[in-house]
């Protein structure tokens, strides 16, 4: 019988950072050491980082990356490693995985299948690798097989898929099987999104089970390079069984998930699927050296729950992203205008307890170690030092939405702020009217008088923050972002934008949620407001869904319109008699739609860097591309008319 301890690891890792995303990866390798592993599986690119972008096509990204990989070798002893590097060959960057043993390379796999869409930008950096194409790859005068091979170990045959490679129909999975792969690896830089670990939970399982095989899946783990978000997700199977699920955004820097395979059983499923290949398939690297046997009745280092909803998830990925995103900037703490509604308040929940719980599960003392930059005073409340918000208002403001920004800004232990604009605003005005020798009117000026109050209120937040070293949080929705529903260098200033890929009925509805199943108590006011800017008249009763059309409504048609391409005709026969509009309604809303959309893509472009959250994100650098001038649809605006 042959049992073995084999284990995925997920890092936080950061592009380029040379030290610290070698001394993680050691750390890893350090640990699984001491729980006796015999394999152990890392992320994709986890040596340079996923996102280093166009600094793949540097000389020094892959130079250093190999330089790290042999530090990273020197500590492989016992154990046998796959960690993922850059590499060059024939003036070419493939993305690759080495496999380590006993401190040695056994050679280099290298990526097949190149994933180019949304926010992946493979292809541009990479060339694929040729399928059953080996060559020899000379490092200081050694030779290492590079391309796409099978490893056999101690009679074990070990095989990769990385990340992109067991997404598609011809997979490598596929040979693996015929040529009786034990286990397949497949070191991952997969992208969180709502939902998808259920789908890469189907896959792993169900590539154990079709391949005969045990399957490691390892990812990446939190916000690396500023816009994705990695769950760090490692999942373990056999024979169609899954046996090890981590729990994924995790504060850590690291963390490693085992399970003990029965390789003999995985071979009895083989022989009563398949006769598989008798002979060595020519791609093969066969190791001498021996693989520790494992204890069959280890306990399995195993965390399988039901999935989380939709508001976990989101939860979850926001408060990780934002804590790395304010460590990895160097950032003293958030800024942000707090006006009292759900977007900026969603905003302050997250920001707050992004701290409250990477103190939770780090504990203090490794918090202040992770952030060892920081500027605080440990015997204070260490929100307030690093959450600051403010409360700007003109007469046009109301009590209500005070109120409930100070309610909860009070609640979350963030330093509160209350400053009213209307002298600036009025100051601004002034200067206008005297310009142009008239007064301005709400009747004749309307967008200008309503702009003028939010521009005025991001000078003073921009130099809050410049004062607190703080990073400013702009809280504009991806609702708003698809109708320009904002105003330029006024509600949109800032550097991060972490609601911009969520819609905002899912955001009211989480807020909700929030202080139902969060007991966030000081979110009881916003929960209770009607969305709106509070930019005209008190007595005008404007309101967001007044402004434009309801939410629900504008969120179907933008995904029809977007994310499914269809025409304005095609979205009307779509949603008539889905939504609550009568027809014209309808036919209005749609045009409202298409007209702001296409209006407002230059603002889009100019949005600060957001969050991808799912499969629908409107950011035109890493999801959905669309011309700033266009023929605004006019024509098939007119086919609508005629129906």
């Amino acid at each position: 019988m042959k049992y073995i301890k084999v284990a995925g690891a997920c890092v936080n890792q950061t592009p380029m950072d040379w030290k610290g995303n070698q001394e993680r990866i050691i750390q890893a390798i350090e640990q699984a050491k001491r729980e006796q592993v015999s394999l152990l599986c890392l992320p994709e690119l986890a040596i340079s980082g996923y996102g280093c972008e166009d600094m793949f096509f540097s000389d020094y990204v892959p130079e250093c990356s190999l330089k790290s990989l042999f530090n990273i070798v020197s500590h492989c002893d016992n154990i046998i490693v796959s960690v993922g590097l850059p590499l060059v060959y024939e003036n070419m960057v493939y993305n690759v995985v080495a496999l380590v043993q006993n401190k040695k390379i056994l050679g280099f796999v290298a990526k097949q299948e190149l994933a180019g869409d949304g926010i992946h930008y493979e292809p541009r950096w990479f060339k694929k690798w040729q399928d059953n194409l080996v060559v020899q790859y000379e490092i200081n005068g050694i030779k290492y097989p590079l391309g796409d091979i099978i490893f056999e170990i101690d009679g074990v045959r070990i095989g990769f898929e990385i990340c992109e490679d067991a997404w598609n129909g011809v997979r490598p999975a596929q040979n693996h099987y015929l040529n009786n792969v034990d286990i397949i690896l497949n070191p991952s830089a997969s992208h969180f999104a709502f939902g998808k670990t259920k789908v890469r939970e189907s896959l792993v399982k169900e590539t154990s089970r079709s391949y005969s095989c045990a399957y490691i899946y390892s990812n990446l783990l939190g916000n690396e390079a500023g816009r994705v978000i990695y769950d760090g997700e490692i999942l373990i199977a056999q024979g169609g069984n899954l046996l090890a699920r981590h729990k994924r955004f995790s504060f850590q820097d690291w963390q490693i998930h085992a399970a003990v395979i029965d390789v003999h059983a995985i071979r009895r499923l083989k022989k009563k699927s398949f006769n598989f290949k008798a002979e060595i398939p020519q791609r093969m690297v066969i190791s001498t050296e021996k693989i520790s046997d494992a204890n069959p009745t280890e306990q399995h280092n195993t965390y399988i729950e039901p999935f989380e909803s939709k508001e976990v998830e989101f939860y979850k990925a926001e408060c990780l992203g934002l804590f790395d995103y304010m460590r990895k900037s160097r950032s003293q703490g958030f800024m942000l205008s707090l006006s009292g509604g759900a977007d900026s308040s969603a905003s302050a929940v997250f920001c707050s307890y992004s701290i409250q719980e990477a103190v939770k599960e780090l504990g203090l003392d490794a918090f202040k170690k992770k952030v060892s930059y920081l500027n605080v005073d440990y015997n204070k409340p260490l929100v307030a030092q690093l959450l600051t918000c403010v409360y700007q208002g003109t007469k046009n403001s109301g009590d209500a939405t005070l109120n409930s920004a100070r309610e909860l800004a009070n609640y979350l232990g963030a330093t509160f702020y209350n400053w009213n604009i209307q002298s600036l605003t009025d100051s601004y005005t002034e200067m206008i009217e005297h310009s142009i020798e008239r007064k301005l009117t709400w009747e004749q000026d309307d967008i200008t008088l309503q702009n003028i109050q939010a521009r005025v209120r991001a000078p003073g937040i921009w130099m809050m923050a410049n004062v607190k070293n703080a990073l400013l949080i702009t809280t504009s929705n991806r609702s708003e972002a698809a109708v320009g529903y904002c105003t330029m260098d006024g509600d949109t200033c800032g550097g991060l934008a972490p609601l911009a890929g969520i819609d905002k009925a899912s955001l009211v509805a989480w807020l909700y949620w929030a202080y139902q199943n969060l007991n966030i108590e000081g979110l009881k006011y916003v929960v209770n407001l009607k969305p709106g800017p509070e930019l005209r008249p008190q007595d005008a009763g404007q309101t967001a869904e007044g402004d434009l059309m309801p939410y629900p409504i504008l969120d179907k048609i933008e995904k029809c319109a977007i994310r499914d391409y269809k025409s304005p005709v095609e979205v009307f026969n779509t949603l008539k008699g889905t939504v609550n509009a009568n027809d014209e309604v309808l036919k209005g809303y749609i045009k409202k739609f298409f007209t702001l959309w296409c209006r407002n893509q230059w603002k889009r472009e100019r949005y600060a860097p957001s969050f991808h959250l799912d499969d629908e994100n409107l950011d035109p650098r890493t999801w959905c591309r669309f011309p700033i001038l266009s023929g605004n649809y006019a024509d098939l605006l007119q086919e609508l008319d005629k129906l």
